[in-house]
C-alpha cells in the first residue's frame, strides 16, 4: 500500500528532491524534519525506497465505522505507528519508546523536533525530549530534512489540496555518538536539538524563531481573540452612539414641537 500511495502522490504532485544519497540503503537512522503541513508525513516516505515510520495519534487507528477502518488502513500503509498520547508525559515517553524500537529493528524513524506544525511557515525551537533522547540512547545518525512549500498545498481549513510541486532537501547525517548514554543530561539534549535545528534552518531557508511553536500558536490565538473582542466592542459602541444620536435628535424634535405649540398658544391668547 505504501508504494501505491507513494506512486499516486509522486504522479499528482511531482515533488522534487535533493540529497537522496544521504539516506542509507540499510541500517537505522533518524529523519528529523521541519513540519509545515499534515502531508509532510506522506511526501517524505513517498520519495524514499525505504519505509519511514512516524508516530501518530492512536485515535487515527481506533475510530469506529467504515471511515475509521479506511483511515487506519491508510495510516498503516504510509508507515504511521499508533502511540497513545493520553497525558503529556505519557505521550512523550511513548514516542521515545516507539522511536527506540524502530531504530533497534534497523529502520528509519521520522520525527518533527518542533513538536507540532508551524503556525506561520517559520521554523520554531526544537523540543529536546524525543529527538535527542532517541539519538543518544541508540547512537543512530540524525539526518536533517527540510520540507519546502508543503504548507501551500493544503493550508488549515482548505479541503481540496492545491496541485503544485513541493520540495524535499535531505542533509548529511549528523553523528552524536560522542554523547552516547548521556540522554539524562538536559544540557546535552538541548545542544543536540539546537544543532539539528540549525541544519534544518540552513536546508529550508526558513526564518528561525527561538520559542516553541505551541507557545506561538497560543499567542496567535490570544491575539485573534483580542481582535475579535475589540471588533465586537467597536461595533457595539457604534450602535450605542447611533442610538444616542437618534435619541438626542428625537428629544430636539420634541422640544421644537413643544416650543412651536407654546408659541401658537401665545398667539391664540393674544
Amino acid at each position: 500500500m505504501k508504494f501505491s500511495i507513494g506512486g499516486s502522490l509522486k504522479l499528482a504532485f511531482r515533488p522534487w528532491v535533493e540529497g537522496l544519497e544521504n539516506i542509507p540503503a540499510q541500517g537505522p537512522a533518524i529523519l528529523a524534519s521541519n513540519h509545515l503541513s499534515f502531508s509532510d508525513s506522506f511526501f517524505l516516505p513517498a520519495v524514499l525506497d525505504r519505509k519511514v515510520t512516524f508516530i501518530a495519534k492512536a485515535e487515527y487507528f481506533t475510530a469506529p465505522g467504515i471511515k475509521g477502518k479506511l483511515t487506519a488502513a491508510f495510516f498503516k500503509g504510509v508507515g504511521q505507528l499508533p502511540v497513545d498520547r493520553s497525558g503529556a508525559r505519557g505521550a512523550g515517553e511513548a514516542a521515545i519508546k516507539a522511536g527506540i524500537e524502530v531504530i533497534e529493528s534497523g529502520g528509519l524513524f521520522g520525527i518533527y523536533p518542533e513538536g507540532t506544525r508551524s503556525p506561520d511557515g517559520r521554523l520554531y525551537r526544537g523540543k529536546p525530549g524525543g529527538l535527542a533522547r532517541v539519538a543518544l540512547a541508540t547512537g543512530a545518525p540524525v539526518i536533517p530534512v527540510a520540507m519546502i512549500d508543503t504548507e501551500k498545498i493544503q493550508p488549515p481549513g482548505q479541503v481540496v489540496p492545491k496541485l503544485m510541486r513541493p520540495g524535499i532537501r535531505i542533509g548529511k547525517p549528523l553523528d552524536f555518538s560522542r554523547y552516547h548514554g548521556m540522554e539524562g543530561d538536559r544540557f546535552i539534549l538541548r545542544s543536540v536539538t539546537d544543532e539539528v535545528m540549525y541544519e534544518i534552518m540552513k536546508l529550508s531557508g526558513q526564518e528561525y524563531v527561538d520559542i516553541y511553536a505551541t507557545a506561538a500558536k497560543r499567542q496567535l490565538a490570544d491575539e485573534a481573540k483580542r481582535q475579535s473582542e475589540a471588533a465586537k466592542r467597536a461595533a457595539s459602541g457604534g450602535r450605542d452612539e447611533q442610538q444616542g444620536t437618534d435619541e438626542q435628535q428625537g428629544t430636539n424634535e420634541q422640544q421644537g414641537r413643544d416650543k412651536q405649540q407654546g408659541t401658537d398658544k401665545e398667539r391664540g391668547g393674544a
